[in-house]
């Protein structure tokens, strides 16, 4: 089993930047809606409690954190490359500006201004994933110009790195675009006051609509109980591996809890470790309603604990 499976909404701008990446490989792929908040029942059973959006499923393998996804998809399909140019490295250490930096300020904008319009629960929901449980949103709201002025500078730096001519950030669509172009989707679709900012950056707003056109790839919609029942009739296929250079000293066979860091209040997913890299930790798991599992997390941004 090699389809690839997004369980994911459409207003989620970490699924828009997988969307993206799909459209730059030009691929075809299934897609599973799921909702915006927990619980999540019929993804629940694949992650063993993640609650982050998207999940990627590949038969029984189960890919969490859009890092993870990204790096699985390319290692799949490596033409055309996410890292054109001789980029390979570069990319990924631009999304720990992106993912973190970059991204806390276009969500505190976006929640910012729309906190009297959104639902209570969607908002109290959201500002604990994003800032944690002591999150003051009035706080929030009052250093909104202070947080606009920061997010200025930096579009002003990818404007800049886009006013000599160049189409995209390398010489073709690539990751660093892709990690750009999801804030500016999400930035463009959720506040009021985006159209006035984005005008001062000519090049960008070029460079948007070329990343806009790029497209997401085909996708098929997928009932959230067909993609169960293809975990269920598939077995895991990552390989079993070990690093003996592991800092923590992880081994195939070891119990461990895995969670984001910061307090987001998500929960533990625990399991027996399968393969363990540099890169990424992948745990067994099996649910009722799946099987074995095989869930795949990035250890960058993660948490991993023995029991």
């Amino acid at each position: 089993m090699t389809e690839i499976i997004l369980h994911h909404y459409p207003q989620s701008p970490v699924a828009e930047k997988v969307r993206v990446g799909l459209g730059v490989k030009k691929l075809d792929w299934r897609s599973v809606e799921i909702p915006r908040m927990p619980p999540k029942p019929d993804l629940m059973p694949l992650t063993g409690g993640y609650r982050r959006t998207p999940v990627m499923q590949i038969g029984a393998d189960i890919y969490c954190d859009s890092q993870c996804i990204l790096r699985e998809i390319d290692r799949r399909h490596p033409e055309p490359t996410f890292a054109p140019g001789g980029g390979q490295g570069m990319p990924w250490a631009l999304s720990r500006w992106t993912d973190f930096t970059l991204f806390d300020q276009v969500v505190r904008v976006v929640l910012g201004y729309a906190a009297d319009e959104m639902p209570q629960d969607l908002l109290e929901d959201r500002a604990r994933l994003y800032f944690g449980p002591d999150c003051d949103m009035q706080a929030v709201k009052d250093s909104l110009p202070h947080t606009v002025a920061q997010l200025r500078a930096q579009f002003g730096w990818v404007n800049e790195r886009l006013s000599y001519g160049r189409d995209f950030l390398l010489v073709e669509p690539g990751l660093p675009d892709i990690l750009v172009y999801h804030l500016v989707w999400f930035l463009r679709g959720r506040w009021e006051g985006s159209a006035d900012f984005m005008s001062e950056f000519p090049a960008l707003e070029a460079w948007e609509a070329r990343m806009k056109a790029i497209g997401h790839g085909q996708s098929t919609d997928m009932p959230s109980g067909e993609a169960l029942e293809i975990a269920k009739n598939s077995e895991p296929q990552t390989p079993e591996t070990s690093d003996s250079r592991d800092p923590q000293h992880l081994e195939p066979g070891m119990s461990v809890n895995v969670v984001p860091e910061g307090d987001g209040g998500d929960p533990m997913v625990s399991g027996i470790v399968h393969a363990v890299s540099r890169e990424s930790i992948a745990i067994l798991r099996s649910d009722d309603r799946v099987g074995r599992v095989c869930v795949h997390f990035p250890r960058v941004g993660y948490m991993v604990a023995k029991l």
